[in-house]
């Protein structure tokens, strides 16, 4: 579903590499993570996938099934199926959380050439995906993320991501500055979503969040490059015993 071929990104302010030949493949169905010491560019290949500005492509592809993603906009990379969850989730004072909801699911629709939604089967689906990732109704009426907690943000990212029901969902370090308890709330709403047509790209450092997301696929980043693919046991292997030892034996 996503292939990326030797991908090379520079910051275009600073003409900084930062991404020095990026190669996965991420199947339908599949959730691949990918771990690496701070500075190794796992952000970054988000944000590139996303189409955020600040960075220039120099070298090397990025595909949604067919679809060239760095030959189009944003908000046409997310009409396609790409869903990206922020690290830090900004607030949107005086935006209504099911206002930014539902303009953004029926902006989608459009862009598919697909009939927006009502008011009232919008309703209907909100609550509906809400009860299931066990958020509170309170949450839909206030502010986008105004005033949230860290959980509470979290948990909202992946409220948009069900009611948008994206292919390819990118979490960019989802777990940062979580409680154990709200990690709990947040990988269960990620499990809820996996399905055979959808595919995550999960994006840690920490094996604790794998222990409730268990990715098919683990890769390790450094230096701008994946330099070890593997099993779930990649993952444990680098709690255990640090990046160290790890990226001297690849070296």
């Amino acid at each position: 579903m996503l292939n990326v071929e030797n991908l090379h990104v520079r910051l275009e302010e600073e003409d900084k590499a930062i991404l020095k030949g990026v190669t996965l493949s991420v199947g339908a169905g599949e959730v691949h993570a990918v771990m690496g010491p701070n500075g190794s560019g796992k952000s970054t290949l988000s944000y590139v996938l996303a189409g955020r500005d600040g960075y220039a492509v120099t070298e090397g592809s990025a595909a949604l099934d067919d679809l060239d993603l760095l030959d189009l906009e944003p908000e046409e990379r997310a009409a396609a199926g790409l869903f990206l969850a922020f690290q830090y989730p900004v607030e949107i004072p005086g935006v209504g959380n099911m206002t930014f909801l539902r303009t953004a699911l029926n902006a989608q629709r459009k862009a598919r050439g697909e009939d927006e939604v009502n008011a009232a089967d919008f309703l209907r689906l909100v609550r509906e995906k809400a009860r299931t990732l066990n958020i509170d109704g309170e949450m839909l009426k206030r502010p986008v993320n105004v005033g949230f907690s860290g959980g509470e943000k979290k948990r909202n990212e992946i409220l948009q991501m069900a009611v948008l029901e994206p292919r390819m969902c990118i979490l960019d370090e989802t777990d940062s500055g979580l409680d154990v308890d709200a990690m709990k709330l947040v990988a269960e709403g990620v499990n809820a979503l996996r399905s055979p047509e959808r595919s995550f790209l999960v994006i840690t450092h920490y094996q604790r969040l794998l222990d409730h997301i268990r990715p098919d696929v683990v890769h390790i980043m450094a230096d701008g490059q994946i330099v070890a693919t593997g099993g779930p046991e990649l993952a444990l292997e680098v709690e255990t015993n640090g990046y160290a030892d790890l990226l001297k034996s690849v070296a």
